[in-house]
Formats: C-alpha cells, sequence, structure tokens
C-alpha cells in the first residue's frame, strides 16, 4: 500500500506535484524539470526571492517517497496551517497578490527565468503577506518570447480588480463566477464607456478583446525583446497599483462597533467578558465567524496563534488586512458568508476544499452573529449548532442575541413570524445537543448573554 496521497488539484504540470506523507505536504520534482529547478537555485534567484519574502521556502528531501520512476527530487516547503482562494479574498489582497506575482516575475528575468504560471491560486498570505508557493512556476527565460502568462494574470487579477474599480462589488465575487478567470472579451463588455478613456483599460482590456476576435489566431506572434517586457511589466505594475477600493467607502458593518444602536460600554462590557472566557481554555487555533473589523480577531491572535476572520462584507475584511499581520500576530481575513460558505470546487469537487473543511478550528467564536443566521436569513437553531459543531474541534464561544434585542427587531420587522423557535431556552436546548455548557454571563446593560461551549466528545 502506497503511504502517499497525491493532492486532488496537482496534476496540470508534468513538472511534479504535491503529495502528502506522514501528516507533512511535499512537492516531488519529475526529471522533467531538472534543469529549470537547477537554474532556479545555482542563479541565486531561490535566495534573492527568499530574502525578500516572495518565496515560501523549502528544503530538499533525499527521499523518493512515491517510488515513482521520474523523481528528480523531493522537496519539503514551509509547512501552511491555512489554505485561502482567491474567492475568499478583499480587493487589496488580490491587489498585492498581483504586485506579488509582477515583482517577482522582474526579480526572476534578472537571473534568466521567468513565471510560466500567473495564477493568485499559487499566492498565500502567511503573516498576512502575499507570498508564492509553487516552486515549479519558474522556467528559463527567453528572450524572443511575449510573457506567455500575461493572458492569464490579466484574465484572473487585473480584469477582477479593474470590474471592481467600477462598480464596487468585491472581486472575489467575480473570481467565484470566473474560477480561471475572466476573458477579455467579457470583461471589455462589462467595462462602463468611461472606461476607454484610461490607457490601461485600452491596453490591457479592450485590444486585446479585439484582437481575440480576429479571424487569423494562428499567425506567429511577433518578436518580444526583454525590453519591451519590462516595459510591460511596469505598465502593469502602474496600473494595478492605481486600481483602489477607496472610493468605493460604504460604511455597512465597517462602523458597526463605532456606531452602533448599542454604547461603548457594551463593546468594553462583552470584550472583558471574551477575554475573561478565552484565559480559561487552551486551544491553538481560532475560527471568528462574523468578524467584522477583525476587533477580537485581533485579541485571539494576541495569543500568538493562528485565527481565520470569517466576514461577508469584504470592505470590513479589507480594513482587517490592511491593518496587517505578522507571523506572531497571524490573521487570515477572508470574505466569507456563513450563510453561504465558500463549496469544494474543481474537478469532482475536490480540487479546492470547502471553506468548511479547510477552517475547522480547536476554538469558535461566534459573536452579534447567531440571530443574523436565524432571524435575517432563516436557518434553523438546529442547523446552526449542528454547523457550528463541525467546524470547532472542542470550543465556542457565543453570544446570544434575543428576539428582543433591537437589532434583532430590526430583522423580523417585515416577517410575520419566526422561522423557527427562538428564545434562550431553545437556542440552549437546541446546542446541548452538540456541546455542555461550561460558562455563561450576561452582557452588563444588554439582555445578551455569552457562552463558552465545550463540544460533547462524541462528535468530535
Amino acid at each position: 500500500m502506497p503511504d502517499f496521497t497525491i493532492h486532488p488539484a496537482s496534476y496540470r504540470d508534468p513538472s511534479g506535484f504535491v503529495f502528502r506523507h506522514e501528516d507533512q505536504w511535499y512537492r516531488q520534482l519529475n526529471t522533467a524539470y531538472r534543469e529549470d529547478y537547477l537554474r532556479l537555485m545555482d542563479s541565486g534567484l531561490y535566495d534573492e526571492l527568499i530574502t525578500a519574502g516572495l518565496l515560501l521556502p523549502h528544503r530538499e528531501v533525499p527521499e523518493n517517497f512515491t517510488d515513482s520512476a521520474d523523481w528528480f527530487k523531493t522537496l519539503l516547503p514551509e509547512q501552511l496551517t491555512f489554505i485561502s482562494l482567491p474567492e475568499e479574498w478583499s480587493p487589496a489582497q488580490l491587489k498585492d497578490a498581483a504586485l506579488c506575482t509582477l515583482a517577482i516575475t522582474r526579480i526572476a528575468i534578472d537571473h534568466g527565468m521567468i513565471l510560466k504560471d500567473a495564477t493568485p491560486r499559487n499566492i498565500q498570505f502567511p503573516g498576512g503577506r502575499p507570498v508564492l508557493i509553487d516552486t515549479l512556476s519558474f522556467e528559463r527565460y527567453d528572450p524572443a518570447r511575449p510573457w506567455v502568462a500575461y493572458r492569464q494574470f490579466c484574465e484572473c487579477f487585473l480584469y477582477p480588480l479593474f470590474l471592481h474599480r467600477y462598480y464596487g462589488s468585491g472581486t472575489h465575487r467575480i473570481v467565484s463566477a470566473w474560477p480561471d478567470g475572466i476573458p477579455a472579451a467579457i470583461t471589455a463588455r462589462m467595462l462602463p464607456f468611461r472606461s476607454r478613456m484610461r490607457l490601461g483599460a485600452w491596453l490591457h482590456v479592450f485590444l486585446p478583446a479585439m484582437i481575440s476576435r480576429r479571424t487569423n489566431k494562428d499567425a506567429p506572434l511577433p518578436a518580444f525583446s526583454k525590453t519591451r517586457l519590462l516595459h510591460l511589466l511596469s505598465n502593469l505594475e502602474d496600473v494595478v497599483r492605481k486600481l483602489d477600493s477607496r472610493a468605493f467607502r460604504d460604511p455597512g458593518w465597517s462602523d458597526y462597533y463605532e456606531k452602533s444602536i448599542l454604547s461603548k460600554t457594551y463593546l468594553d462590557e462583552k470584550q472583558a467578558l471574551f477575554t475573561s472566557m478565552i484565559g480559561g481554555i487552551d486551544f491553538s487555533s481560532a475560527l471568528d465567524l462574523g468578524a467584522n473589523n477583525g476587533h477580537f480577531s485581533r485579541i485571539l491572535a494576541e495569543k500568538g496563534i493562528p485565527v481565520i476572520a470569517a466576514e461577508a462584507d469584504w470592505q470590513c475584511v479589507e480594513t482587517l488586512y490592511r491593518a496587517g499581520g505578522s507571523e506572531s500576530h497571524p490573521i487570515q481575513a477572508l470574505c466569507v458568508d456563513i450563510a453561504n460558505p465558500t463549496p469544494a470546487t474543481g474537478f469532482d469537487h475536490r480540487e479546492r476544499s470547502s471553506f468548511s473543511d479547510r477552517a475547522v478550528s480547536d476554538l469558535v467564536v461566534a459573536l452579534a452573529l447567531i440571530h443574523h443566521l436565524v432571524l435575517g436569513r432563516n436557518i434553523p437553531l438546529p442547523m446552526v449548532a449542528r454547523y457550528l459543531a463541525r467546524l470547532t474541534r472542542r470550543w465556542l464561544l457565543i453570544e446570544f442575541v434575543p428576539p428582543g434585542d433591537e437589532r434583532s427587531m430590526q430583522l423580523v420587522r417585515n416577517k410575520s413570524a419566526y422561522p423557527t423557535p427562538y428564545d434562550e431556552a431553545e437556542f440552549e436546548k437546541q446546542f446541548s445537543a452538540f456541546f455542555t455548557i461550561d460558562d455563561k454571563a450576561p452582557v452588563p446593560g444588554t439582555r445578551r448573554v455569552l457562552y463558552r461551549m465545550r463540544k460533547i466528545p462524541i462528535f468530535a
């Protein structure tokens, strides 16, 4: 029996693949990638990218775990605690990932190499900074050829950023609709007429859209010098940097704590209870659902553990992401609607795992969320309890917002009845099917209650 498992998404590149062995992820390099890998390492490119923090470090392992005849080397990359998807990023995250990709391409050219892939799926954010995780993305640079990944870069990075620039919808919805990149022709039809006045849109959207309609698509491409390529990269960097989200600032939930109908005293009191409750338990990872601007995510991160902050409002996610993360205070800020989380996608629904599978943590935090799910989104309490039990390995810290709370009344103002029985007794009954109540305390000055629950071992 083989003691390794190839990652379901690692089948496209003959250069190698990613596999799991004894609870660690490895990357096998096949003999087809031998020359490019040796150039990556011997040219100084790998060292420069590692020093710049642009590439995930690895070390070589002498074992051929797969017993493959094509084996050349085995790499053990620095292990990541969480894999995010571009479908879950804010515009600022996609923008920074684009600039990271362009910076790596420029550095690679100086070492006689270039990126053959330019997909955001090769980028992750350990410590809050974009890093390339695919060592096999490099190939020898041919000065006479155009950048083979240019179209992929535009379709996966630039076009979603352009659409967001004009409509302010967030880039995550666009990437969800076109997971492999949105074509130039479709982007050109969607952009408003005034976008044609922007040189960047004309050069990288409308002109490629016209070229894609030409009849002689087999015509040879013109020679493309290194100077022209560097000018192209500089232009792309300039265009991407100018695509800012700040023109679309709509408070939404991003100023919830500042302009909430509840007072600052409520936040202070809840923070005191929250800090006390997490101080009495052990956990090595946390998931903050409905994280808003990350106020409580940052408190969790101060413990030096990985924290996933999931929030449906891209502006809140952008605020949290721009606040920055670090190796000692790591926060993965994600655009995720808990009532409609990211599904498993790709071939056979196995290439990219669902958010619910990737986000399982020791502690799940759900503050001021339950009423939105039950009263606002019509999700019955038993289903909410079961889902939260699925997401946590051990602990749940949850705030019950009663039906008489002003926020709850806003959610049912135009509804004739609650979608499910909803009161404190029913809440405790349904959650007790999966958890034991370890601690509970009312938030002073409100009718809200903060609970610390322990998952029943049979469901662990």
